[in-house]
């Protein structure tokens, strides 16, 4: 499969909380020349008026993150939903803050991810973790992150690796892409620079990370979907999604 650049809407959160603010929203990033949209941050609209206007604005959806709360115990909903949207790949943002405060708290949210991406694969989706930088944090001589991908059956847990919160984390973007060698169907982009003296958000190709050996990294590694994030922008967020389409495209990417 060719990848292919997606928005993550997670990125455009405060103007997609009512059907209407979708559709305008969806038809401004198909308008940059975005094919393909993660499902993060939407308001309570019904899952089918979301898949009608998708099918309005011509985007794929490549990925979620699911907003239940943890440990996700009744998937049929989930399921159904991303059938409905014609959407393979499930993921969950980030785990619980009571989860992360030990090294038993890790064990214990990899096994529950483990059954999930199990049960996940047997309605023929996948589940991946989206990581940020809390999950540095060692024990012994490996870190939190480490601890998740070792401890998971690859099958069942996948990687869905945010390139900002590597760096911030002090891990090297690149080098934990090809680790995840065939396990991450979609990454996460986004840049930093440096604001005040701290590390801030930045459009892709507006800082000071990496790419060529980024996306070198992930032609290897087998990503099908690279998608655009900023969690936190310095200007209009649609004009910073642009920005990072124009500059991946630039790069090669379409």
């Amino acid at each position: 499969m060719k990848p292919v650049l997606a928005a993550q809407l997670y990125t455009v959160r405060e103007f997609i909380q009512t059907a209407d603010g979708l559709a305008t929203s969806l038809n401004k990033v198909r308008a940059m020349g975005y094919t393909a949209v993660q499902i993060s941050g939407i308001g309570p609209i019904p899952d089918a008026v979301v898949k009608s206007i998708l099918d309005d604005a011509g985007l794929t959806v490549c990925n979620t993150h699911v907003r239940a709360a943890w440990p996700w115990n009744d998937l049929d909903p989930i399921i159904a939903q991303h059938h409905l949207w014609k959407c393979r790949h499930v993921a969950v943002g980030s785990m619980p803050q009571e989860y992360r405060v030990s090294e038993e708290g890790f064990r214990r949210f990899a096994a529950e991810a483990n059954e999930i991406g199990e049960r996940l694969s047997k309605a023929g989706l996948t589940f991946s973790y989206h990581n940020h930088s809390f999950e540095f944090v060692r024990f012994g001589k490996r870190t939190g992150l480490d601890l998740i991908y070792e401890e998971t059956d690859p099958r069942y847990l996948k990687a869905e690796l945010d390139t900002y919160w590597i760096q911030h984390g002090g891990g090297d973007p690149a080098a934990w892409i090809k680790k995840m060698n065939q396990r991450m169907p979609t990454v996460h982009l986004k840049d930093m620079v440096i604001l005040n003296g701290q590390q801030a958000m930045a459009e892709v190709g507006e800082g000071n990370l990496n790419w060529p050996a980024i996306l070198q990294a992930c032609r290897e590694a087998g990503v099908e979907w690279y998608a655009v994030e900023q969690d936190e922008c310095q200007r209009d967020p649609f004009e910073s999604l642009k920005i990072s389409y124009d500059n991946l495209k630039a790069m090669g990417l379409q």
